[in-house]
């Protein structure tokens, strides 16, 4: 069973997510509306990835007042650091624009061309 976080791990996972997560609400949302983002990442029975589902859900944490996030939402918030540094250690060589890497990257909040 989840214990309620302490303010000390809220801080240091705020603002990990905040330094990871470098897209605004309003790209990432544009970004979750296209073919691209609907296309990366794992897909559960044809149905919406993994990434795509984590995606809308930073849209949600990123427009709550950080004073209102729950510790679910930082939970997620501490899957989504994790991801994101995962991913970020399998960069590919070469130009990454118009890569799967990248497009999974950015269904998770971080564009690594920014």
């Amino acid at each position: 069973m989840w214990c309620r976080m302490r303010d000390d791990e809220r801080k240091e996972t705020w603002d990990e997510f905040r330094g990871l997560v470098n897209m605004s609400p309003a790209d990432l949302e544009k970004w979750l509306d296209s073919e691209e983002s609907k296309s990366a990442g794992q897909h559960k029975d044809g149905g919406e990835s993994t990434g795509h589902a984590s995606g809308r859900r930073i849209l949600g944490i990123l427009r709550t007042n950080k004073g209102d996030l729950s510790d679910d939402d930082y939970q997620h918030m501490r899957k989504v650091v994790g991801y994101i540094r995962r991913h970020l250690a399998q960069r590919p060589s070469g130009d990454v624009r118009d890569t799967r890497w990248r497009y999974s990257l950015m269904n998770w909040g971080h564009d690594p061309l920014d």
